[in-house]
């Protein structure tokens, strides 16, 4: 039976033009246009779906926020759960300790820190007369510039008609915001702690319905093995993170309480939380640093010295010591993490920011497991061949398929 349809399959007629060297057909000028009218009409879907896409994560943030949230915290313990799960203590025992242990920790160090930063927000006012007063100086450059604008508000002031009073609206204070968005931040941290207590307890049932609903065992395999990549990626990069940033913490803290400056408790868990944020969050810490340190030290040396200090210590930090804890496997491009906290502080403000990093080594994890996507991989990564090789590797590992 195979020789005979074989013999058909040799025998079968081959199209014009399909023999080996034989001239290709050109293409009329309607299929020129009908090419490019489906390219552009392609492009025009991936660009609606993108902006549907992120008008949804902005309108239902209150749903998908927590939900983000749960499932970085829950890759994140999922190897610990795992390992003491081979140890004889249950899933469902280990979830809500996990959970309860880190909630209390962070609950503590809010506790600890409110006092000296309730101290600093009852100073602001006279850390801003300071201010006023270092700068006074430059202000005077701009004299000229300022007695104009206040000739243009006198010219426009006397314009408005005599008996039409003004109306003035008065927003909310900032202690009113400031409790709104405590009390909203409260309720998306308890929500997401439940889901990821939940999740967490589940073990790997997750994994079995992925691989109860693929349809080939090939998609299985594939699916199976982006998530657990997924996993060890950002279970790895959060934990080290964590432990860099916390000794980097402690480094500021102590070497800022050596120069003399005011609160350094406060100024080493500034310097760990905000070393989630690459580039950005050691601007951040420079600036404020140095803010301080103009108000509150009189001579150049001792003023120049707190903010040396800070940005020393996130240099080596993030040019030698991360690099070389991490290695290059999650490297990810400098381009691409500021477009990323950028875009997510504007869908889920400071929540947000803290998700991009890890969402980014999730969404580059996908991509260097499939070769199709292997381009985009490389952009996030920034080494093209590395990322092309590892994705062919892995395309033959599997079967050669996407």
């Amino acid at each position: 039976m195979g020789k005979a349809a074989d013999m058909l399959e040799r025998r079968r007629p081959e199209p014009p033009g399909a023999q080996e060297g034989a001239p290709r057909t050109p293409e009329t000028p309607r299929q020129i246009v009908d090419a490019r009218l489906t390219r552009s009409v392609a492009f025009s879907i991936h660009v609606c779906a993108v902006v549907l896409g992120a008008g949804a994560l902005y309108v239902a943030q209150d749903l998908i926020l927590p939900l983000a949230l749960a499932l970085v915290v829950t890759l994140t313990l999922s190897p610990i759960v795992r390992l003491l799960a081979r140890r004889g203590i249950p899933a469902w025992l280990t979830s809500p300790l996990l959970v309860a242990a880190l909630a209390g920790a962070l609950a503590l160090i809010a506790y600890t820190l409110s006092y000296p930063l309730s101290d600093w927000v009852a100073r602001a006012p006279q850390i801003g007369y300071e201010i006023e007063r270092e700068l006074r100086d430059l202000r005077s450059s701009f004299a000229a510039v300022e007695q104009a604008s206040e000739r243009v508000d006198a010219i426009t002031g006397g314009d408005a008609e005599p008996g039409v009073e003004e109306v003035v609206v008065r927003e909310g204070g900032f202690l009113a915001t400031a409790s709104s968005g405590v009390l909203r931040g409260a309720a998306i941290v308890a929500i997401a702690a439940l889901l990821t207590a939940f999740l967490l307890a589940s073990g790997d049932r997750i994994y079995e319905r992925i691989v109860h609903v693929m349809p080939t065992f090939h998609d299985k395999r594939t699916a199976v093995e982006i998530g657990r990549a997924i996993e060890r990626s950002i279970s790895t990069y959060l934990l080290t993170i964590a432990l860099i940033n916390t000794g980097l913490g402690i480094v500021v803290g102590l070497l800022l309480w050596a120069v003399g400056m005011p609160t350094p408790a406060l100024f080493g868990a500034m310097a760990t939380l905000l070393n989630f944020l690459p580039y950005i969050g050691a601007i951040l810490g420079v600036a404020i640093t140095a803010v301080v340190a103009v108000v509150t030290f009189d001579g150049l040396g001792a003023t120049l010295a707190p903010p040396l200090v800070y940005l020393a210590c996130t240099t080596l930090e993030g040019n030698v010591v991360t690099p070389l804890i991490l290695g290059r496997r999650l490297e990810l491009n400098a381009i691409a993490i500021l477009i990323g906290v950028a875009a997510m502080g504007w869908l889920w403000g400071a929540v947000g920011v803290f998700l991009a990093v890890p969402l980014l080594v999730a969404f580059k994890t996908v991509c260097d497991h499939l070769p199709s996507w292997h381009v985009l991989g490389a952009f996030l990564g920034g080494s093209l061949t590395r990322t092309a090789e590892d994705a062919q590797a892995r395309s033959d590992a599997l079967g050669g398929k996407d």
